[in-house]
């Protein structure tokens, strides 16, 4: 017998009837409100429901002598809808298909109960997603890394986030701690103790949450203008951050958390671990080495990103910073304290001055003005003695004549008596005749008074005589008695 082939039109209207006819089967409409919707009378959808009785959901189109064996009867079909509603209401629907097979011996399969489901409202209907496609990893470790927080019962009656910055490259956990709290303060610890262990890194791959990023609006592209202290440091070190608009986008660390749901717990309650020092202590100094053995993969290249930091004071970068203005009586006010700045070398008074207070990981502050430390404070506010910043000498290499000593401009003591002495053949010759005469042993010499005098006057007689005197402000005779010649 040859299977009637229908329309698009009725099979559609079809599964309309059976959505409408389940939801007044689980009572969540009336017979009467269920024959308005369809806009048909009351007599029709009494037909449709005798029909639906007898045949089931088919005999709404199919015409068949013969029933199919398949068909589920309207009692065990309201059965299956009633001991969901009052008994499995928080099951999802393989856990009640199991259910219904091993506690009430109903076999029916997974598609069916589902569909039935669905149809009666009680459970949602998934939508199909888009099409989409793997992002392949990045070739070489170090290139982009992935850094989110997970909160989860880690321990029996704790909640805590845990903490992950992994490779995209090969999947290692370069950090995992967990905190009571995914935050600033606790994101800049894992940033930083990742730049510490393995080096400067090109991107780091995160969720759009308010510490990472600033959105303007919901839903809208982040601002990347405006950073928050987290942007800040990634700047300052030169790493680009990379927002994520989807969990799906972020499949790489979404698939990590899930192992590390199904596999952290257990390890934590087979040890018999139950605070958050002794967890983190295993974590840094045992389980994130096994899960690396197990877990990470080779990477596409040979070679690594990771590149050494250098030039960069780490306890201001990973700081959430302040700006503060300093007080005529050279103080500033933080978090309810009013804080005292010493006397220094570098400035007469820093009132009026725009400094910068620090708020340190280890909870403790300091007060900068440019590269200088002016003053630290305990987390409590107490000040923390400090060295006295000193001056900066110049940074370039040729010394300025404030800070060079008059005996570091002169020439060299050889090369002053050289220069003095080169234009003049006389001297050199008496200078000769000198040593020569001391050499012999001869206690009586030339007078030194007298050779000095001669040499001032053979100098002053050959510069005279030069074509070039009158340009050097030296006096020329004449053949004149009256008139002397002045060169200016």
């Amino acid at each position: 017998m040859e299977q009637k082939q229908y329309s698009a039109a009725e099979l559609e209207r079809t599964l309309k009837v059976q959505e409408v006819i389940a939801k007044a089967m689980a009572r969540k409409l009336t017979w009467w409100e269920a024959a308005e919707i369809m806009g048909v009378t009351d007599r029709t959808m009494r037909r449709w429901r005798e029909r639906i009785e007898e045949g089931g959901y088919t005999s709404l189109y199919d015409r068949r002598k013969h029933p199919s064996p398949k068909r589920i009867s309207l009692e065990q079909a309201q059965e299956v809808l009633k001991l969901y509603q009052e008994r499995y209401s928080d099951f999802n629907v393989q856990h009640f298909h199991e259910k219904l097979a091993s506690e009430h011996g109903i076999q029916l399969s997974y598609t069916w109960v589902k569909k039935a489901l669905q149809l009666a409202g009680l459970v949602k209907t998934s939508k199909r997603g888009k099409h989409r496609k793997r992002r392949p990893r990045r070739p070489i470790p170090g290139m982009m890394l992935h850094i989110d927080g997970s909160k989860h019962q880690w321990m029996p009656g704790q909640w805590h986030d845990l903490i992950v910055v992994l490779d995209d490259a090969t999947n290692e956990i370069y950090y995992a701690q967990l905190v009571v709290e995914e935050s600033t303060m606790t994101v800049m610890a894992a940033l930083r103790a990742v730049v510490e262990t393995k080096g400067w890194f090109s991107s780091v791959y995160s969720d759009r949450a308010s510490h990472f990023f600033k959105t303007p609006k919901a839903g809208q592209p982040v601002d990347t203008r405006d950073v928050t202290q987290v942007g800040r440091a990634m700047r300052d070190l030169g790493i680009r951050m990379i927002p994520a608009y989807s969990p799906q986008a972020r499949g790489r660390g979404e698939r990590n958390f899930g192992t590390w749901q199904g596999r952290l717990p257990q390890e934590l309650r087979l040890r018999g671990i139950e605070t958050l020092e002794e967890a983190n202590a295993f974590l840094r100094e045992t389980y994130v080495a096994e899960f690396n053995s197990k877990f990470t993969v080779a990477a596409v290249e040979s070679g690594t990103a990771f590149m050494p930091v250098q030039h960069h004071d780490l306890n201001r970068v990973f700081a959430i910073q302040h700006e503060r203005m300093v007080a005529k009586d050279n103080t500033i006010q933080f978090a309810n304290h009013v804080w005292q700045l010493d006397k220094t070398p570098l400035r007469a008074t820093f009132a009026g001055c725009h400094v910068l207070v620090y708020q340190h990981l280890d909870g403790t502050f300091s007060v900068g003005y440019g590269p200088h430390t002016l003053a630290r404070f305990s987390a409590s506010g107490e000040p923390i003695p400090t060295p006295a910043p000193r001056r900066r000498r110049p940074v370039s290499g040729r010394a300025s004549a404030s800070t060079t000593p008059r005996s570091a401009l002169r020439a060299p003591r050889g090369l002053r008596s050289s220069r003095r002495s080169s234009g003049n053949p006389e001297r050199r010759t008496t200078k000769t005749q000198t040593r020569t005469v001391s050499g012999a042993g001869s206690k009586t010499g030339p007078d030194p008074k007298t050779t000095r005098a001669q040499d001032r006057s053979s100098r002053r007689s050959s510069f005279i005589g030069h074509p070039g005197a009158k340009f050097f402000g030296g006096q020329q005779k004449t053949n004149d008695p009256k008139r002397t010649n002045h060169v200016l």
